[in-house]
C-alpha cells in the first residue's frame, strides 16, 4: 500500500500526474485544484497517496496535503459519491469552503462541483454534518455555526446575514466566520440585522 510519493514531476496530464521516484514513474490521479497547484516538470514534489486496489488494476490518487486526502475518503462514505465525484468536489471547493457549505447546509455550493446534482449534494451536507468539524481545516472557527445551532442546520437569520455580508464584498469564508462570532455573542435568537451589525464589527477589527 502506497501512502506517499516523493520524487520529481515527469508529466502533468488532464487528470493525473506522473511522479518519477528513482526512475519509476507513478501515475497519480488528482483533482483539478491539485494539478493546477503543482510545479512544472522536473521539479521535486511530495504527494499524499490513497491507493485503490481492484481485481484488474491498482490506482493511485494524489493530494498535496493529508487534509485533502481525508476529505476524499470522507466524501466517499456518502451514497452516490465515488472517487471521480469526490475528486470533482475537492477540486471545486477548498477544505474550508466545503466545511462552510456543510455547516450552513449550502446545497447550491456543493452542487457547483461537476457531476454533483442536488440530491447528492443534499446527502453530502446531511450525512457529513456531524463529521465535517474534524476536517474543517482553516474553517475551524466557521464550524462554530454548526456547534451553536446543534444540528448543523443554519437558521434563516444566519444564512441571510452571511448572504448580506457576501453582497458587501466579503468572501463567503470571511462572512461565515464573522457571523459565527456574532452568533456566539448575540445568541441563537438574534435576528439577521443584529448578526449583520455584529458581523461587520468583527470584520472591521
Amino acid at each position: 500500500m502506497i501512502g506517499k510519493l516523493k520524487g520529481t514531476i515527469d508529466e502533468i496530464a488532464e487528470d493525473h500526474v506522473v511522479v518519477d521516484v528513482h526512475g519509476v514513474g507513478y501515475v497519480a490521479f488528482c483533482s483539478a485544484r491539485t494539478l493546477g497547484n503543482l510545479p512544472e516538470a522536473g521539479v521535486a514534489v511530495e504527494l499524499f497517496i490513497e491507493t485503490y486496489v481492484r481485481e484488474d488494476a491498482i490506482r493511485l490518487y494524489g493530494f498535496r496535503g493529508a487534509l485533502e486526502r481525508e476529505w476524499f475518503r470522507l466524501l466517499q462514505s456518502v451514497q452516490g459519491v465515488g472517487a471521480k465525484v469526490a475528486l470533482a468536489i475537492i477540486g471545486t471547493l477548498s477544505a474550508s469552503e466545503l466545511a462552510n457549505a456543510i455547516a450552513l447546509r449550502d446545497i447550491a455550493m456543493v452542487s457547483r462541483a461537476p457531476g454533483v446534482g442536488k440530491k447528492v449534494a443534499e446527502r453530502i451536507v446531511t450525512e457529513l454534518k456531524n463529521k465535517a468539524p474534524a476536517l474543517a481545516g482553516d474553517a475551524a472557527g466557521t464550524m462554530g455555526l454548526k456547534q451553536e445551532l446543534g444540528e448543523g442546520v443554519a437558521s434563516a437569520p444566519v444564512t441571510d446575514a452571511v448572504s448580506a455580508l457576501c453582497n458587501l464584498g466579503y468572501s463567503r469564508e470571511q462572512a461565515a466566520n464573522a457571523v459565527s462570532a456574532a452568533l456566539g455573542k448575540a445568541g441563537d435568537d438574534a435576528d439577521s440585522a443584529l448578526l449583520i451589525r455584529l458581523g461587520l464589527q468583527e470584520l472591521s477589527r
